[in-house]
């Protein structure tokens, strides 16, 4: 029996016994040396993939790959936690980069081991590139692993593609040393919007304090007239975002930015409330001129404090507010949001645009049921390696079980998709003036108690005489329970739940939907029932 004896550094720490998993196995031979987090050192490393419904052992021979690659520690704040992050190039025997197939994934050289540590769920990077890919945005490729180096085993990780100019990634022209002039020097750029940490950087800061990183072409190679074009495209955006008109079809936004694809950015950061929405691991890219010459948002990245994970305990669950106005609840920040995502926000164009995506993506990718459905398939993925992996890595600042964390996170889900719902109806994505109703046709008041045990009292107003119906729903939309179908004079109104089904069985714990619809609206909110 091959058996993992973990390092002694964390005493709490108890051995992983590993011989087989449900998931690829990835070995790596670093010959002895520390994997360092400023130059890449050279390995070996091999993977044991038998195909879908086959175990995988660390017996079987390597066949997904047996050669060569070059590996460094990734991260900024990562790099403080006990289980590290990955950068790694594939590379043939001269150490050359080497474009190869991993994991059923298309071919490159460049990639990533990504391990969830502070995300709990383990699965929401995985989710959120899912759904941007499902609605059309590229976003990396992922496939689960457990990983092994220098036979130490490290726990589940996920591979990803890093974010590059490719075909089959970010797929824009290719920028050579011949692009100087004319419509080669257009593009295709990628930007980004970060800290400063990991890779080469250079950068520019703009009149609008917005610090842009090269990110293709890479800052040692990037020419001066590159970097001269590139900055004045970005300059014109931004004194267009500035003026007086933003939003004018000729003059404005819609001259040098594709917007569908910052809808969809807004709509992909905003569904899960990343913390580093729009201001850190932002990336940008511009196509050439011939290919369109519009800057993209995108693609996304880095979503592991997102669905309800925060830096703060302050914003930890918290699933009211946008974050598109970040700037204004964390002021001291020194990362700020770019002001024309906040300008963009309030631009009453975008705004319908948005408006009409979310009602599109919530009769598909983006409804509950289908939301909580990839949540469920994510989590049996997993279920196997994470045992494992939470053996190997015992977070103190866990303060629940698994179980008890993707229950969380599907109730903040909920909440999060139904506040959204609510406050896109009226358009109100900024503190846009005159946009609020004084007089809606039908409020609903926060249930009282919440969470409750045996009963609660659900308080809701009419503005006019009007047929309502008031049901109780699951998180996956089916009606448990309907509390009132008839017509109800205008006025403040009080309705109760026992906690008990239609027919008359209690129901279990967990968060509900209340839904009221009335002949001119309809509103939701979630209630949490405690047994």
């Amino acid at each position: 029996m091959f058996v993992l004896v973990l390092a002694t550094r964390s005493p709490a720490v108890t051995p992983v016994e590993f011989t087989s998993s449900n998931l690829p196995i990835v070995v790596i031979d670093t010959y002895g040396q520390e994997i360092p987090d400023t130059v890449r050192i050279a390995a070996h490393m091999g993977i044991i993939d038998n195909g879908p419904g086959s175990r995988n052992h660390l017996t079987d021979p390597f066949n997904g790959y047996d050669g060569r690659i070059a590996i460094e520690l990734r991260g900024s704040s990562s790099l403080w936690y006990p289980k590290k992050q990955y950068r790694f190039e594939t590379q043939d025997s001269f150490g050359d980069n080497l474009n190869v197939p991993l994991l059923g994934l298309p071919p490159e050289n460049d990639w990533v081991f990504y391990g969830p540590y502070v995300d709990q769920s383990l699965i929401r990077n995985v989710l959120a590139y899912q759904l941007s890919r499902a609605i059309g945005r590229y976003a990396s490729r992922t496939r689960y692993c457990e990983l092994v180096i220098n036979g130490d085993y490290r726990g589940l990780y996920v591979l990803l593609e890093t974010v590059k100019r490719d075909a089959h990634r970010v797929d824009i022209a290719a920028l050579g040393e011949a692009d100087t002039t004319g419509t080669a020097l257009t593009g295709g750029y990628i930007l980004k919007i970060d800290r400063f940490a990991g890779e080469s950087l250079g950068y520019w800061e703009s009149d609008h304090q917005v610090i842009y990183q090269y990110h293709y072409p890479k800052p040692d190679r990037i020419l001066p007239a590159q970097t001269a074009y590139i900055q004045s495209f970005m300059e014109q955006f931004e004194t267009a975002m500035s003026g007086s008109n933003p939003g004018d079809s000729a003059t404005g936004y819609p001259v040098y930015i594709d917007v569908d694809s910052f809808v969809d950015h807004f709509l992909l950061n905003e569904l899960a409330k990343n913390v580093d929405a729009y201001r850190l691991s932002a990336f940008l890219y511009k196509k050439r001129d011939d290919h369109g010459g519009k800057l993209y948002a995108g693609p996304i990245w880095d979503f592991n404090l997102s669905f309800g994970k925060a830096w703060f305990p302050d914003d930890e669950w918290v699933y009211d507010q946008w974050q598109v106005n970040y700037n204004d609840t964390h002021p001291a920040d020194p990362y700020q949001v770019p002001f024309w995502w906040i300008v963009l926000s309030q631009e009453p164009d975008f705004r319908q645009r948005v408006e009409a995506r979310w009602q599109e993506l919530r009769t598909s990718t983006f409804r509950l049921d289908s939301l909580l459905d990839r949540i469920d398939v994510l989590v049996a993925e997993t279920a196997e390696a994470r045992v494992r992996n939470f053996q190997r890595w015992p977070n103190p600042d866990y303060p629940h079980t698994y179980e008890e964390e993707i229950l969380q996170l599907k109730g903040w889900l909920a909440h999060r998709v139904l506040w959204i719902d609510g406050h896109l109806q009226r358009l109100s994505l900024g503190p846009v003036p005159g946009d609020k109703d004084p007089n809606p046709p039908l409020t609903l008041g926060p249930n009282v108690p919440n969470p409750f045990n045996l009963c609660t009292t659900i308080p809701y107003g009419l503005a006019i005489r009007s047929p309502v119906r008031i049901t109780v729903l699951n998180l996956r939309g089916e009606t448990i329970r309907t509390l009132l179908n008839g017509i109800q004079p205008p006025g403040v109104h009080v309705v109760r739940w026992d906690g008990k089904t239609r027919q008359g069985i209690p129901a279990a714990s967990g968060d509900y939907i209340i839904r009221i619809e009335s002949r001119e609206a309809a509103v939701r909110r979630i209630m949490t029932l405690l047994k």
